[in-house]
Order: structure tokens, then C-alpha cells, then sequence
């Protein structure tokens, strides 16, 4: 995984000593420092930086997994609340401590940002201007009764106007 250089978590400055150390450098030994000291070092490296990207994907996962249980708790708290509601109605003081708990709305699967869940924009600002656009084709415009595309002297413009506008064309 780390082998290219793109993912190679040593730096190009430190692969172009160790390339120096394995080439021209190879046969030069210093105390306690040579081309295969060097190597054994970047290898340690690479097999640290593997085991934190295991860590890293295994962190995910966990929380992954962690946010399914939450929105299977939610699920389960909003139904449990709903029947508690039913249940207190004949009670006055139960009734007020369940008014107090509010829990988050359901979000829909897919509304996520960034491993987020967020709630719809119209849930949020309780505004109908901020609420997603209708998805599918706008309903069709039916011309009056009394309207014909095909009336004498109608042009090419005023048939784009009579589809656009309520239907009706102007006489020539």
C-alpha cells in the first residue's frame, strides 16, 4: 500500500539519501551507519505507517457501526416516545415530563455529510423556502376550452407565448 511514492510516508528527501546510500554510497561505511542501516529503518517505517492505515480503516468501521446503533436507538426512542405520549394523555404530570424530551427528526438514509447525519433543510429552519426542489416534471399547462393552437394568424411567437402563459393566443 505504500509502495508508490505518492503513499510512501518517507519524505523524497530521506528516499534520495537512501538511494545515494544503496548507489554511489555503497560500499562507505560509517560508525553505526551504512546503506542496509538505512533500509532497515525505512522498513520499520513503512510497517508502522501500514499498521496505522489498518488502525485508520478499522477506526472507520467502528465508527460506521457506532452511527448505524445510534440511528437504531433513535428509531426505537421515537417510537418508544410516541407510544409514551399515547399512554399519558390521562396523565397530567407524565404527559408534561414527556413534552420535555425532544429528540432529533429521522433523517433520510443517504442525508449524510461527511459521516455526518443531517437533518433536511426545511426541518431545520421549519421554512418551506428552504425545502429541497420537487423532484419530477412540472404539471402541464391545459389551454382554456375556448383556446386553439391552430387560430388563424397565430405565429410561431405567440405559440411560445400561449404554452409558456395560460394557454390563451392572442388573435391576430
Amino acid at each position: 500500500m505504500f509502495d508508490s511514492n505518492d503513499n510512501d510516508p518517507i519524505s523524497p528527501a530521506l528516499r534520495a539519501l537512501l538511494e545515494l546510500f544503496t548507489t554511489e554510497l555503497a560500499e562507505v561505511r560509517f560508525p553505526d551507519m551504512s546503506g542496509e542501516v538505512l533500509e532497515d529503518a525505512a522498513a520499520q517505517v513503512r510497517v508502522k505507517a501500514e499498521a496505522v492505515a489498518k488502525a485508520q480503516a478499522a477506526l472507520e468501521a467502528a465508527r460506521q457501526s457506532l452511527h448505524e446503533s445510534q440511528d437504531a436507538l433513535l428509531q426505537k426512542g421515537q417510537r418508544a416516545l410516541a407510544y409514551a405520549r399515547v399512554f399519558s394523555e390521562e396523565n397530567p404530570e407524565l404527559n408534561t415530563k414527556l413534552d420535555s424530551i425532544h429528540l432529533p427528526r429521522p433523517v433520510r438514509k443517504g442525508a449524510k455529510v461527511e459521516g455526518v447525519a443531517v437533518e433536511p433543510v426545511a426541518a431545520q429552519h421549519g421554512n418551506e423556502e428552504n425545502a429541497p426542489k420537487r423532484r419530477g416534471r412540472p404539471p402541464k399547462v391545459r389551454p382554456s376550452a375556448g383556446a386553439s393552437l391552430f387560430a388563424e394568424g397565430a405565429t410561431a411567437e405567440a405559440l411560445a407565448v400561449a404554452h409558456e402563459g395560460n394557454g390563451v393566443l392572442p388573435t391576430a
